[in-house]
């Protein structure tokens, strides 16, 4: 029986729903911004979180209010997804193409949540699998020119932290060998396969063959692969992840060689439909998957932390708390995460 029969006959019944904005200043340049849904129904709530980076197309849908015409009996989740594939969710936008998945999954999370709190069981429950301990690693950029300042400020508070970071040019080899010696590394995301984000990598074969060479247990993630760089990588292609152009089984059987681990974000998926026959197609091809977060400010991170417990609880999961995101501060919780799942739901207690 595949994943997503488990779930894809829930009933669930959506009587209205709400938009809540979530906002967090992360510097006087940038404040973030995400939009959670609330839908409605049975007396119950379902919860999910649009991670949709555009903070123009976050105001936008919230200032549209709720004129989406989802309310009603929808008899299955998998009729729910169906309403949801035809209507336009965007009011405007988005920015860019590759948001819009994130915001059906935030009506699809949602939706899930619902059905489940409306038949009284959870998602553990129904997919019949255990939560898992979830081991974290906490992702990070450096300035430009890159120091490692902040991750060392981070090392001083958690000596046993492991991370994910995203080498770029201004990378010399006075700053590898600093972050060699820390033990710290688990990935190296090159943000090669980016296109019009702010965070795009040109390919650079320098960059990338010191990369590879210093740190030879770390996974390299999203190379952008051309007659200069490949070359380069391929005594590594064990290690090459792909994260970015990952939001189906095509996209993985696609890609360049066949993989061993892959990052999962959830909201690229867009449909639960399609994330569960990923984690199915990889669990058959023997492929490893880590989880990866979009800078959830609210329920989202929750839910992807949720979903790693169940699917693949012990590898370098770019889910770490939200805290993560700020400044250093003592007290966090540390990798691995214990299971904090409501009992009913599709739903993290933090």
């Amino acid at each position: 029986m595949n994943t997503y029969s488990l779930v894809s006959d829930l009933p669930v019944v959506i009587d209205s729903y709400e938009l809540e904005g979530l906002s967090v200043e992360v510097s006087p340049e940038f404040t973030r911004r995400t939009t959670v849904i609330h839908l409605h129904g049975g007396g119950h709530e379902g919860i999910g979180e649009d991670p949709t980076y555009s903070a123009e197309d976050q105001e936008a849908f919230q200032a549209e209010g709720t004129d989406i015409p989802i309310s009603g009996s929808h008899h299955t989740i998998d009729s729910f997804s169906e309403l949801v594939e035809r209507l336009s969710l965007w009011p405007s936008g988005p920015g860019l193409e590759q948001f819009r998945p994130y915001r059906r999954w935030a009506f699809e999370s949602a939706a899930l949540d619902l059905a489940l709190r409306q038949a009284g069981t959870s998602l553990a429950g129904v997919l019949e699998r255990e939560p898992k301990p979830l081991t974290f690693v906490a992702s990070m950029r450096f300035g430009d020119p890159a120091t490692i300042a902040p991750l060392r400020s981070w090392l001083d508070l958690y000596p046993d932290l492991r991370v994910k970071l995203d080498p770029t040019g201004t990378w010399d080899d006075a700053l590898v060998t600093e972050l060699v010696e820390t033990g710290a590394v688990d990935t190296l995301d090159f943000k090669g396969a980016y296109e019009g984000t702010p965070v795009d990598q040109p390919p650079d074969p320098t960059l990338y063959a010191r990369i590879a060479l210093a740190f030879p247990d770390a996974w390299l993630e999203d190379p952008a692969l051309n007659g200069q760089t490949d070359p380069v990588l391929e005594p590594h292609r064990d290690r090459i992840t792909w994260d970015a152009p990952i939001h189906s089984v095509a996209d993985i059987t696609g890609l360049p060689f066949p993989p061993r681990t892959l990052n999962f974000k959830p909201s690229r998926f867009g449909s639960i439909k399609r994330l569960f026959e990923a984690y199915d197609h990889c669990a058959e091809h023997g492929i490893a998957i880590y989880g990866g977060g979009q800078f959830e400010l609210g329920p989202g991170r929750g839910q992807i932390q949720y979903l790693a417990s169940l699917f693949h609880p012990d590898t370098p999961n770019d889910t770490a708390p939200a805290a993560y995101n700020a400044k250093p501060a003592a007290g966090l919780p540390t990798s691995p995460l214990e299971p904090q799942l409501d009992d009913v739901g599709f739903r993290w207690r933090s």
